[in-house]
């Protein structure tokens, strides 16, 4: 998204910032890396999301008025604040799996939450030209099928920009963390030109869409043998193929085409490998494409866990060109 690239080059510096800064906090690496940029809303992000959730909201003040929203999962914050509070790591691992959160892990994530919000109060206040304080709200926790929603929990009705940062600390399975901004805050922090293309084109450029229209596209991700036989097999299907390691800028190689299947090949499929379909299917989905995975092996368990993660499909090595015609077409054409 070329959009807000102002705002997003904030927001990662800050998460850079926080990153560093709670790894002292925590005694241990906290790595962050760089956001893609979605839209969303809160039917729809909460209609795909069935983990639980920690919301910590934020209140901007000043010359910014507004909120936002950080979305970590529920499991994350156990962990962080287990670390803090000097947990074994064995013990850790059990609360994450259970979602066990006990009133000392809520006082060491607040401590947490409150350093991370210090890092955007210093990012965001030499950057923006008026002055800015941003304050930490109580956070909530939202379970979902557990929990009601209400118009204002676990965050309000709207329509947001959302960053999706990967977190890593090693030696721990971590998710992402969400930022969810609404539009007229971001606009706020980062004025955007009236798009052109909202007024009506002259009668004579009305062909121009179809003219200038992304090329229809395969994206195939992947650090392995697989991507490459992947490459080789979808060549002769005629569509623009972008390849890519796992770890590539998603919003730069969308950019590059209209995509319309997403392959991504993996090496493994635990749930540390499979996370990456939080990333990808959203932004495959809203063009209407899909994502297919592939691996050196599936198991029963994998199949389901990678369909919920929002996969259309599974394949394995060595690929049958007959097959994977059938499969493409079914997508293309569903």
């Amino acid at each position: 998204m070329a959009a807000y690239e102002k705002l997003q080059s904030m927001l990662d510096s800050a998460m850079k910032q926080a990153g560093e800064e709670s790894s002292m906090l925590l005694g241990q690496g906290l790595s962050v890396a760089a956001s893609d940029v979605l839209n969303t809303d809160r039917t729809s992000y909460l209609g795909g999301e069935d983990r639980a959730i920690y919301v910590v909201g934020v209140e901007s003040r000043e010359a910014y008025p507004g909120r936002f929203y950080l979305l970590f999962s529920l499991a994350d914050t156990i962990v962080m604040s287990s670390i803090l509070l000097g947990i074994p790591g064995p013990r850790i691992q059990e609360k994450r799996r259970l979602s066990i959160q006990e009133p000392d892990d809520v006082d060491a994530f607040g401590e947490i939450a409150n350093q991370i919000i210090g890092s955007f109060n210093s990012v965001f206040q030499p950057k923006l030209p008026e002055k800015v304080h941003l304050k930490l709200l109580p956070p909530q926790k939202y379970v979902p099928e557990m929990d009601p929603l209400t118009e204002e929990l676990p965050f309000p009705e709207g329509k947001y920009l959302m960053y999706r940062v990967p977190l890593e600390i090693e030696g721990h399975e971590m998710d992402m963390l969400d930022i969810l901004l609404p539009h007229p805050l971001a606009n706020l922090f980062d004025p955007q030109p009236e798009a052109a293309a909202e007024a009506a084109p002259p009668a004579d450029t009305e062909a121009a869409p179809d003219e200038c229209a992304p090329p229809e596209s395969i994206l195939i991700l992947g650090d392995d043998d697989g991507r490459r036989e992947l490459v080789q097999q979808l060549a002769p299907f005629g569509l623009h193929l972008i390849d890519a390691p796992l770890g590539a800028d998603l919003a730069g190689l969308f950019s590059q085409g209209d995509v319309r299947i997403a392959f991504i090949s993996l090496q493994h499929t635990t749930d540390r490998d499979l996370a990456i379909c939080r990333r990808v299917v959203p932004m495959v989905g809203k063009g209407g494409g899909a994502v297919v995975l592939s691996a050196p092996e599936w198991t029963r368990s994998s199949v389901l866990k990678a369909l919920k993660a929002g996969a259309k499909d599974v394949v394995m090595p060595p690929f049958d060109q007959q097959e994977l015609t059938s499969r493409i077409g079914k997508i293309l054409h569903h």
